[in-house]
């Protein structure tokens, strides 16, 4: 199968794109491996790219070069054609969605990812309107709302302004928005069960265990189960919320007395927010957009990744 790298040269920090083609081109020749490479030119690029690909040319391999925003675009290309797989290259800034495959994955060997295997994945489909306009997508990892949201825009804002990274840029941007522990008034219905109307602290509708860089704050989520895992975090004092930070961030607060009254976390197959303020902002996977009414559906099974094995063992799911 031919394999194509499509490289995000914005993503993270420092990246040296010519490097990594030259890399690219030199492994591939090395192991007789069909491979080329896609640079985008804008937001949404990747994923037009790959689609026509797919159209024109039939299933292929395509690695995204970048963070979980990069690989939703190879993911929202891939979609439809069955026998296409997606990977990722971690060079963003969080790189998630590859922490659920445990240690014994080498995302960051290129001549692993062009021989590596694939497993079937779960995707969430998203759906909202705003603005009288109709927004979908597919999403891998995880949306937040709220807090958690505002903590992702900070975190995008003090990694391009410091030499922060990864979970401590995110730990740095807690610490920043709790000052004004900006939350969100909304309503959240499970699977058409109404579960929660009102202000809330955070919220997050997840397929992965993992966000900002490494923090578990799903750690019921998994990417193969055909569920959505879905935390609902109430409003609570700074000092409550500082004492129960170190366990929301390690994933142990399930089943920690002290947290049971202030955060539930359930799974489902669909998930409906209604924001009662009118519009929420809504963070997917890094990406934040303005958002409406907005229904989650997990599909089972939706799409083939890559995982790079150093060698081909069963892999373990985080």
């Amino acid at each position: 199968m031919k394999t194509i790298f499509i490289i995000n040269p914005q993503a993270g920090k420092g990246n040296d794109i010519a490097k990594l083609i030259d890399s690219i081109e030199s492994i591939a020749a090395k192991l007789n491996a069909d491979a080329s490479f896609y640079v985008t030119e804008a937001p949404g690029d990747g994923e037009h790219f790959v689609r026509q690909y797919c159209k024109e040319h039939g299933s292929a391999r395509f690695i995204a070069c970048g963070g979980d925003g990069t690989l939703g675009e190879v993911l929202g290309g891939i979609i439809g054609f069955d026998g296409s797989e997606a990977g990722v290259l971690p060079m963003g800034t969080g790189n998630d969605f590859c922490r659920n495959f445990g240690s014994g994955a080498c995302f960051e060997s290129i001549a692993m990812q062009l021989t590596g295997t694939s497993v079937k994945c779960d995707a969430i489909h998203y759906r909202t309107c705003i603005d009288g306009k109709i927004k979908e997508g597919y999403c891998a990892n995880m949306f937040n709302i709220g807090f958690d949201c505002a903590v992702a825009d900070k975190t995008t804002e003090i990694k391009t302004k410091t030499f922060a990274s990864g979970s401590m840029a995110y730990f740095l941007s807690i610490i920043v928005t709790l000052i004004k522990k900006k939350g969100t008034n909304i309503k959240i219905e499970l699977d058409g069960r109404l579960c929660h109307d009102g202000e809330l602290l955070l919220t997050s509708v997840a397929n992965g265990c993992f966000c900002g860089g490494g923090i578990k704050s799903n750690p019921l989520a998994r990417v193969n189960d055909g569920l959505i895992n879905i935390n609902i975090i109430k409003n609570m004092s700074h000092l409550k919320f500082i004492s129960l930070l170190p366990y929301y961030m390690k994933g142990s607060f399930i089943g920690l007395k002290r947290a049971a009254d202030v955060i539930t976390s359930q799974k489902c197959k669909k998930v409906t927010i209604t924001p009662n303020d009118g519009k929420i902002r809504l963070c997917i996977d890094g990406e934040i957009i303005d958002a409406g009414k907005t229904e989650f559906e997990v599909v089972h099974d939706a799409f083939n990744f890559v995982v790079p094995l150093a060698k081909q063992t069963e892999y373990t799911l985080a």
